[in-house]
């Protein structure tokens, strides 16, 4: 986390919170598609760090010159308690995913970007998939049309490195399809665009994990929250916030009572 630098002061006329998230998240994601190109034959794990490093930086500069009184927790910055008394917070995640941002050819990675606000919770989200060219915000969020009901299992996405130990039993339990995926980010917006039902982690998470995705998700009125049940909580002086659920509203409920039964008989 970092408190940003004093920069020039923001104007009314300058863009909506939700404006620069989305500005933010776009630009930082063409950053990294420009360095993965740049960089295709460089060691993988080099390029993994390079674009954690450039892409947090930029959004960090960006962040000082157009929100200078805001603070930000971000997973490539060192955390500070000064983050607890400012009532905005700006929740980032430069390179979601990045284990897959440097194997060729993969598209499962994302930039988040995203403003809490005291009392209100996430009030300006905005996850980018730059290797597809999309960035999805909660200002164009929009329900899927297709659904549970549409489909004869439901599809339930989980890590592809580490799903959870119940998946099997979850997946049984309601009759669905699991399909690994990498990244939270992509992993939460196959359930906004309609290619899955559910996405299911039980592993450890933090608050730039979800912020974004559950922002976005929210705005077009679907299911997010924690595993067991309860709300997802930012801004709290330890950000580790492990155990996602984002689904269809439908789903919610079958989704967690399974869960449920599922981690008791674990």
């Amino acid at each position: 986390m970092s408190i940003v630098e004093e920069g020039p002061q923001r104007d009314s006329e300058d863009v909506t919170d939700a404006r620069l998230a989305e500005q933010l998240a776009r630009q930082a994601g063409e950053l990294l598609v420009e360095l993965r190109g740049r960089q295709a034959d460089a060691d993988p794990g080099e390029l993994r760090e390079q674009g954690d490093r450039e892409s947090d930086e930029f959004l960090l500069r960006r962040l000082a010159a157009q929100r200078p009184h805001d603070a930000v927790l971000s997973e490539e910055s060192t955390d500070d308690s000064g983050r607890l008394g400012s009532s905005r917070v700006w929740i980032i995640d430069p390179l979601d995913g990045t284990r897959e941002f440097g194997a060729p050819g993969r598209t499962d990675w994302a930039v988040h970007v995203a403003l809490w606000e005291a009392g209100r919770g996430i009030t300006a989200a905005a996850v980018a998939q730059p290797a597809r060219g999309v960035v999805h915000t909660g200002e164009n969020a929009i329900r899927p049309a297709a659904n549970a009901r549409s489909r004869q299992h439901p599809r339930i996405v989980v890590s592809d490195t580490r799903p959870p130990p119940f998946a099997d039993e979850l997946a049984a339990a309601v009759g669905a399809e699991l399909v690994p995926l990498g990244s939270a980010g992509a992993k939460a917006m196959a359930v906004l665009s309609g290619e899955a039902d559910a996405y299911v982690h039980s592993g450890g998470q933090w608050e730039w994990d979800s912020a974004a995705p559950a922002g976005v998700v929210l705005a077009a009125g679907l299911h997010a929250g924690r595993i067991d049940g309860t709300p997802l909580r930012y801004n709290q002086p330890h950000p580790y916030l492990p155990g996602l659920l984002i689904c269809l509203p439908e789903l919610a409920d079958p989704l967690l009572e399974a869960i449920a039964a599922s981690t008791r008989t674990g």
